[in-house]
């Protein structure tokens, strides 16, 4: 009997980071009862073949006879500085609705056994709200902040809802009464932030089960923004070829490689008994190989005997294998329309040439005017040594005045005749007495003791259009300070690993297809 209690210990623990309420666990166990656990997901981005991972310690869960809910959390991906409109929170749960479950068949995990969740079934009810009020009495900004700053969108002035988000999530295992979450180990905070606060309300503390972080195909998290860094659950095969061609996948190293992290983290959780990971190679090249454990082929790797053309050339194979069934269920009228009214293309005009976004889509980069200016002259502002006050030509038929604050950074003769990149429909305002009409965007490293203008091709001209790649639409005439738009959309502009500019991913390019860039990389843009 003690035996099959640490059998489904070691199903339920198997490849997690790290487990809080070890002891707690083990109890539930010996007592002989199901364990119930509660896996949540905001339906915000695409779900892409990352979502394996969860799924696949979803299937060791229910092996371990575990109580299973899957929440689609609604709520909370309006929350997330609305990375969810409110307009589209009901189709996308259908999306991920339909989009998980056809991923747990293809990998063979039966339904009957999973209770599926909507977070405003219950999050919406007087119950609730009255705990969420009870939580707010007690739980300070700081902790607040902290608990969401791996999930939630961090922003300079955050909004109340991201505050909110680690209350709510916590309030979720109490509603849904199981004994612990799971989830990935960047929810960390809040997973602590629940043990903290839930007794506070007279609540207990659950158990907290927590997956690494899997990197994504070009090194760091996959991510659904990241177009380069995951593969869509209905990528054609073609697609997923390409994708792994290009995936960051050096010779030898083990450490951050995307590639080995899913092949430990999915495909060996998923193989039947006796199933290895087959290489297939050329006669000349040693011939195929069958890993029996994930440690084999890790070695094998490290040693350089596993190449990364054949390792990519069998996880290509073996995604195409999940992927399938998934295609194939989503290739129905029904599907692709919900597929297409849940993520409608951005920027996608309607009326032959009117700016609004079709069915309430996210706001896009494409509502920002920014624009290649020169800056024809420059000098301090007469109230701030901070401070410059340039004219810069934007391709208006007079120059702009705009106030920046570089002067601690770039000498005043760097700036006079230099091309920048100008943000042109912001409110006009007041900086120390003098108006700027626009701002000059820079990069910044971490603690922001270096700030550099982006940098343009020097055959750009002043008031050429810089776009966002993908993102085809006409720009607002000004930017309402009210609705926050820039705030918005500012979040996701940054420069990527070559310190090329950026907005989730797609770049920022001149009509000429060229590149913004910037010295510094991974750094934000404002």
């Amino acid at each position: 009997m003690s035996e099959s209690w640490e059998q489904k210990k070691q199903l339920i623990t198997r490849n997690l980071q790290e487990t809080l309420g070890e002891d707690k666990l083990s109890a539930i166990l010996k007592e002989g009862r199901d364990v119930k656990i509660y896996w949540g997901t905001a339906t915000t981005g695409k779900p892409h073949v990352a979502y394996f991972v969860p799924m696949s310690k979803i299937a060791d869960f229910l092996k371990a006879g575990c109580e299973v809910t899957v929440l689609f959390a609604d709520l909370h991906a309006y929350l997330d500085n609305m990375k969810a409109p409110w307009a589209l929170l009901e189709l996308r749960v259908k999306y991920y609705e339909a989009a998980i479950k056809a991923m747990l068949q293809s990998i063979d995990v039966p339904l009957e056994k999973l209770r599926f969740v909507k977070g405003t079934e219950y999050q919406l009810s007087k119950e609730y709200t009255l705990d969420v009020y009870k939580l707010t009495s007690v739980v300070t900004q700081h902790d607040a902040r902290k608990a969401g700053a791996e999930v939630v969108k961090q922003v300079e002035y955050p909004l109340l809802s991201g505050l909110l988000y680690p209350g709510l999530q916590a309030l979720d295992e109490e509603y849904l009464k199981v004994d612990a979450q799971f989830g990935g180990v960047d929810q960390r905070k809040i997973f602590t932030f629940a043990e903290k606060y839930l007794p506070q309300l007279g609540y207990e503390k659950r158990i907290h089960l927590m997956n690494p972080m899997v990197p994504g195909l070009a090194g760091g998290k996959m991510s659904s923004s990241e177009e380069d860094s995951k593969i869509d659950l209905l990528d054609t095969a073609a697609n997923v070829k390409k994708k792994l061609k290009r995936a960051f996948c050096e010779p030898g190293n083990i450490q951050d490689n995307g590639l080995l992290s899913f092949v430990k983290h999915v495909l060996f959780s998923l193989f039947k008994k006796n199933e290895g990971f087959l290489v297939k190679r050329k006669p000349d090249f040693g011939g195929d190989s069958t890993y029996a454990t994930y440690d084999e082929l890790e070695v094998a790797f490290a040693k350089e005997e596993v190449h990364p053309g054949d390792l990519k050339e069998a996880v290509e194979r073996y995604i195409n294998r999940l992927l399938d069934p998934i295609r194939k269920a989503f290739d129905t009228p029904e599907l692709k329309k919900l597929a297409e009214a849940a993520y409608p293309q951005p920027g996608k005009v309607k009326g032959g040439g009117a700016k609004t976004v079709e069915n309430g889509a996210e706001d896009g980069p494409h509502r920002l005017d920014i624009r290649v200016g020169r800056v024809v002259d420059v000098k301090k502002h007469p109230d701030a040594d901070t401070l410059y006050v340039e004219s810069i030509d934007v391709g208006e038929p007079v120059p702009r005045t705009i106030v920046s604050g570089l002067a601690n950074f770039v000498p005043l003769e760097e700036m006079q005749n230099r091309l920048v990149v100008v943000l042109c429909n912001l409110k006009a305002a007041k900086m120390r007495g003098v108006e700027s009409r626009g701002m000059v965007l820079c990069t910044s490293n971490a603690d922001h003791t270096v700030v550099e203008p982006l940098v343009c091709s020097v055959d750009s001209q002043p008031g050429d259009r810089i776009t966002v790649d993908g993102y085809p639409g006409t720009a607002d005439e000004q930017l309402n300070p009210k609705k926050k738009i820039w705030e918005k959309l500012q979040v996701d502009l940054k420069t990527n690993d070559a310190g090329e500019a950026v907005w989730q991913g797609n770049h920022l390019l001149t009509p000429a297809g060229l590149r913004i860039t910037s010295r510094l990389k991974n750094a934000t843009i404002k």
